[in-house]
């Protein structure tokens, strides 16, 4: 026979027979009930079909065991890593996560950032879209929840604990790796609206100068509309190949997902990126995303420590909910990068 099906606390309490009080100290946490009360509604759940409203449970309590994580691409692995880092760090310390996506979109990115404050969640971490981004939210959300940006730090932010990559490191490892084994490399950046990007091209900028070569940046425009990723590493050396440019250079790609597209623009032109192939071509990345080694060829890159990252700032929010952080200057801990060397560069 189906067990009856329970919908409400207070008839729960009925047909258990202990008070709907009862009931709701023994949800938020069942050593508030004495042990004999206690078997009594575990025997009691046993015979009836209930499943306790997640959030009526919390209303009561000073903390909801809920951080919200706002992250700007849910069709960027990148981000579906850090997310898997950050919800397995979440979970051992047993809070829930709840993910928002702004896609692109400053205004949902705000929304997001409303709604977690509406939802008093314990703290939320934020992987912001980058320029875009509704900074006068951000700074709302700083004045009422625990907050820890992630990846990405906007310069208006710089009081806000963060985490991330090291991008001097990271890209200089990769820029003197390129300079050692070929011509010195060519830049691939982006439209000027990601953090990172800029980062990452000052990084590029500084190391060529500190080894003698003289920097060379291109794609820092807007090529196709929202194009930024690997429809503009595409277009940008569908027209320099097309012109005969580069096809025996190094390209440093700001991103692994400008140099998918490069490496596409490169197979249309009939060109072979690599340290074994014909000619001088190479394509590197930076990120390490998780298709770099089934591209053909497979992607030089740069490795992010995602799992370090998503851990440590799931370690600093758990601070700043219990009071320990947040009293002094800002906590910035950024990881370095490794080299992912394959048969592109």
């Amino acid at each position: 026979m189906p067990k009856p099906r329970i919908k409400t606390m207070e008839d729960l309490s009925v047909a258990i027979g202990v008070s709907r009080p009862t009931l709701s100290r023994f949800f938020q946490d069942p050593a508030l009930v004495k042990a004999k009360t206690v078997a009594r509604i575990e025997a009691g759940l046993e015979r009836v079909e209930y499943v306790p409203n997640f959030f009526a449970t919390r209303l009561n309590r000073k903390t909801t065991g809920i951080i919200g994580v706002i992250i700007p691409y849910l069709n960027d692995l990148f981000f579906t890593k850090l997310l898997q880092s950050v919800e397995s760090a979440a979970m051992e310390a047993g809070l829930t996560v709840i993910t928002q996506c702004s896609h692109s979109d400053p205004a949902i990115e705000a929304r997001a950032a409303e709604t977690f404050m509406s939802m008093n969640v314990d703290g939320a971490l934020v992987a912001p879209l980058g320029e875009h981004s509704d900074q006068g939210v951000q700074m709302r959300l700083k004045s009422r929840l625990p907050f820890v940006m992630m990846d990405s730090r906007p310069k208006t932010l710089l009081d806000v604990d963060f985490v991330g990559t090291n991008h001097a490191q990271s890209t200089g490892l990769i820029t003197e790796y390129l300079c050692r084994v070929g011509p010195p490399p060519v830049f691939l950046a982006m439209p000027r609206v990601n953090f990172n990007a800029l980062e990452r091209e000052a990084a590029y900028i500084a190391e060529m100068e500190r080894m003698g070569f003289e920097p060379e940046v291109i794609g820092g425009g807007q090529v196709r509309e929202g194009g930024y990723f690997e429809e503009h590493g595409e277009a940008v050396l569908d027209e320099a190949f097309g012109q005969g440019r580069l096809t025996e250079r190094s390209i440093l790609c700001v991103n692994d997902r400008v140099a998918i597209g490069a490496i596409r623009a490169a197979a249309r032109h009939g060109l072979v990126p690599g340290r074994a192939a014909k000619g001088g071509l190479r394509i590197a990345g930076h990120d390490d995303y998780p298709l770099c080694p089934y591209l053909n060829p497979a992607l030089t890159t740069v490795a992010q420590n995602t799992d370090a990252i998503g851990k440590k700032a799931v370690s600093l929010i758990l601070q700043l909910i219990s009071g320990e952080g947040g009293g002094g200057a800002p906590e910035v801990t950024l990881f370095d990068g490794s080299l992912r060397l394959r048969e592109s560069a």
